[in-house]
């Protein structure tokens, strides 16, 4: 059986690439680690450390266990950060498959031959990865002529059997590396593939990155920062996805962006704005912005590609942030207690001032820095690891925030050392924080839920009439009635602020 067999393997790599001593201290049970003790030992790989030796394995092990290191590597908190800086060099590059494999791939999703569909097709791929690769095509004119230039993303064929079966055995194996290991329930295995199986399938589903891109497009028409390519939706399905071709220069060859003019000082601000506009003003973002997947153009904007994971922020998430982040450079420690207490990320009976303690011991040898070299990753991974400690569970989207601005400093100063990112991201912080408060922030969600209003405004007699009957017909207790009165007044004052504020 294929699985069995597959099985052997990671079984056989775990062995030969000496992981057997990570297992060995961790298992709970006396007589597995005794049976662990009898096996021989492979001295291979030895004289590397363990990290280095993890991503070995998972690169032997093939693309779908290194995208698994990927994810991993943006959880310095479930394998610590030597391991997550280790797995985070892990590549997802493998052999491209064959043109003619892709052009059926092609025809079987439009139900028509190539040569209807895309005016012409290039058969080498000009980029291939674990998932899909990239072909180079153009559109006809309507006329019939060459028209527009294209990217076509082809989805491996029959890569979903082989992802599932591997799926299958991680959530497998993460069952029982929950039962067997002293550690298990900590590192929380089960939730962590969990998370991964999600991003896997939305990648598998070329018609969700479409949309992705779609959306991201249309919130940065017209920038001066940024371009996304357009999406063809006609020429897209499932297994295929056609957009706009991009010319530009990897943000990681600095020599020829220096040599094209390009204002590298100015880039690196522009990606620390494009971020914060995203989480602040759009509350969705690029979530996989690694060098591989940002170009430059000639007029010195970036160019996103590959859209197959974003992250979304609702309006709780966003004030979460903006608070904390501002309590932080202000260095109120105090104000971060209280945030996390106030959104009930920790539990009500939290004392403050034990916090308070715990942030300030974490963040105070962080300040002793220059500006320049503050990570605001890093103080959201250190606010995540103080408040586990106080049993917060941190919700997905913001550990996927943290990975994504840890890539955006990571480039930010790789084009500027001295990119003081506080200075770049304060306005937008302060600016949001604005329009969340005050008479401003109450109007626009007023005239936002006026709908609503429009059908809840004449049954509120009726509403207020059955309220007090109740209250005639219920005990006399006074606590109960002044609850029942101090409803209709706060209605009654909704009423009033409506009329003035709309007036």
């Amino acid at each position: 059986m294929k699985w069995l067999k597959r099985f052997r393997l990671i079984v056989h790599t775990v062995w030969y690439f000496g992981l057997i001593n990570l297992l060995d201290g961790q298992l709970r049970h006396p007589l597995l680690r005794k049976l662990l003790s009898c096996l021989p030992e492979s001295k291979e790989t030895l004289e590397y450390s363990n990290a280095v030796r993890l991503r070995l394995a998972l690169e032997h092990l093939g693309p779908i266990f290194v995208k698994l290191g990927q994810v991993l590597s943006t959880r310095p908190d479930v394998v610590g950060p030597e391991y997550a800086s280790e797995l985070a060099k892990l590549q997802d590059r493998v052999p491209a498959f064959d043109g003619g494999i892709a052009i059926a791939q092609v025809e079987k999703a439009f139900g028509k031959p190539i040569e209807q569909i895309y005016f012409d097709f290039e058969r080498e791929p000009i980029a291939s990865a674990s998932i899909a690769q990239v072909h180079q095509a153009h559109l006809f004119n309507e006329d019939g002529t060459q028209g527009q230039k294209v990217a076509i993303k082809v989805l491996r064929p029959d890569i979903k059997p082989v992802i599932e079966q591997d799926l299958a055995l991680m959530h497998w194996g993460a069952v029982w590396l929950e039962k067997l290991f002293r550690d298990g329930k900590r590192l929380k295995p089960r939730e962590v593939v969990k998370e991964f199986d999600k991003y896997l399938h939305d990648e598998l589903d070329l018609m969700h990155e479409a949309a992705n891109a779609s959306q991201l497009g249309r919130q940065f028409e017209n920038s001066a920062m940024l371009i996304v390519p357009k999406v063809y939706f006609d020429y897209c399905s499932r297994n295929v996805m056609t957009m706009e071709w991009m010319d530009g220069t990897p943000i990681s060859d600095t020599e020829t962006l220096i040599a094209k003019g390009i204002d590298l000082k100015k880039l690196a601000r522009f990606g620390v704005e494009i971020f914060f506009t995203q989480v602040f003003k759009n509350g969705f973002f690029h979530a996989d912005m690694h060098p591989g997947n940002i170009f430059v153009a000639d007029d010195g904007r970036y160019i996103a590609l590959d859209f197959g994971i974003v992250g979304t922020l609702d309006e709780y998430d966003k004030r979460y942030l903006a608070v904390n982040f501002l309590a932080f450079f202000n260095r109120d420690y105090h104000r971060v207690a209280t945030a996390h207490i106030e959104s009930g990320w920790v539990p009500a009976d939290t004392r403050a001032e034990e916090l308070e303690s715990a942030v300030r011991t974490v963040c105070e040898p962080i300040f002793n820095r220059p500006l320049s070299q503050i990570s605001f990753g890093l103080i959201l991974m250190r606010l995540f690891e103080t408040s586990r400690r106080f049993n917060v569970e941190i919700q997905p989207q913001l550990v996927l925030l943290q990975k994504t601005l840890l890539n955006i400093e990571g480039l930010g100063r790789q084009l500027d050392p001295n990119l003081d990112l506080w200075a770049t991201a304060k306005p937008f912080l302060v600016n949001w924080m604005n329009e969340q408060m005050g008479w401003k922030a109450l109007k626009r969600n007023l005239e936002k839920e006026m709908p609503d209003w429009a059908n809840i405004l004449p049954s509120l007699p009726r509403k207020v009439n059955e309220v007090l009957s109740h209250s005639n017909d219920q005990s006399r207790n006074g606590l109960q009635k002044q609850l029942q009165y101090n409803q209709i007044i706060m209605v009654i004052i909704a009423i009033l602020l409506i009329f003035i504020l709309l007036k």
